[in-house]
């Protein structure tokens, strides 16, 4: 799940870096000196909207993906417990 919600994150930082180059093509011909003043205020911002996007993206993939993992968990342990387990073979190594 990490590595899916970095993609999508990284996916969003680079369409939206892609998006300002095309709306700020009025600042091409600044390109050197924007980047030799300012890179690395661009690029901490950068880095910081990853990390959020990275954040909002994890915590809706949790929340999404894993919310009834809990009571499937529960039901398995229930039925691996019974004497008449459906998964005999699972039953023994596994005490209740």
């Amino acid at each position: 799940m990490i590595k899916n919600t970095a993609f999508l994150a990284a996916l969003t930082v680079f369409l939206l870096a892609a998006w300002l180059a095309g709306e700020l093509s009025f600042l091409a011909r600044y390109k050197v000196t924007l980047f030799r003043q300012h890179g690395f205020a661009i690029a901490i911002g950068a880095l910081l909207v990853f990390f959020n996007l990275f954040g909002v993206y994890y915590a809706s993939a949790r929340w999404l993906f894993l919310r009834d993992t809990g009571r499937k968990l529960q039901h398995m342990d229930r039925q691996l417990g019974t004497p008449d387990a459906v998964l005999d073979d699972l039953g023994e190594r596994f005490e209740p």
